[in-house]
């Protein structure tokens, strides 16, 4: 599992294009340079002390402890300038070719910039529906950002997205995809044969004399 984690940690920083992580001894460190997320650490198998060890040595502002614990089990660590973000789960599949055929009025559109192919699928008049993205990172790649839009939810167009990340990915010569679930997402990417590894939590640090920008 920890294999699969440090490969989600990896492709999530191909995807966002931030500066590749750290290894840390309590897990990796990412400098985002986000005004909202302006550093995130991810614990792996990291036990009780080390990571009282860390919360206990940051003092700036939004910055993210993310760990693939349930939310009681870290929230002892932490004090209340500590807030949650929203829980996730760590899932990932074996890519396997995917029919991806938009709905009638409705076009697929791929780009690859670098190591990161993105999908949009687009309405009749152009407006965007539907979105999402790979991050890759060899034999593996992380999928991140997949949207669709209020007014485009319940054709499926979610599936279309991850249908087509998921052959442009096996064309590079992936053969494991991870990404980070929301609880609305998981219902989604199950339905598409992914398995869920582990919780996903989330705490960023906002002390009260120094906010953190929305």
């Amino acid at each position: 599992m920890w294999e699969l984690a440090r490969s989600w940690v990896d492709g999530w920083t191909v995807s966002r294009q931030t500066p590749r992580p750290v290894d840390e001894p309590w897990g990796l460190s990412i400098q985002v340079g986000l005004t909202d997320q302006a550093v995130r650490h991810v614990l792996l198998d990291a036990d009780a002390e080390t990571a009282r060890g860390l919360v206990g040595a940051i003092t700036e502002p939004a910055t993210w402890i993310k760990a693939f614990l349930e939310p009681d089990l870290m929230e002892p660590w932490l004090s209340p300038e500590w807030e949650p973000t929203d829980s996730g789960f760590l899932m990932a599949v074996d890519l396997r070719p995917s029919v991806a055929r938009a709905p009638d009025g409705y076009t697929v559109t791929a780009e690859t910039d670098g190591e990161v192919i993105s999908v949009r699928v687009l309405a009749a008049d152009g407006e965007l529906a539907a979105r999402g993205q790979i991050g890759l990172t060899g034999a593996a790649c992380v999928f991140d950002q997949i949207v669709t839009e209020e007014a485009h939810q319940r054709l499926g167009l979610g599936t279309v997205v991850m249908g087509a990340l998921t052959n442009a990915a096996i064309e590079t010569g992936a053969a494991t995809g991870t990404l980070g679930a929301t609880v609305q997402g998981r219902a989604l990417y199950e339905t598409l044969d992914w398995k869920v590894l582990a919780p996903l939590t989330g705490f960023i640090y906002k002390p009260a004399d120094k906010p953190v920008a929305p």
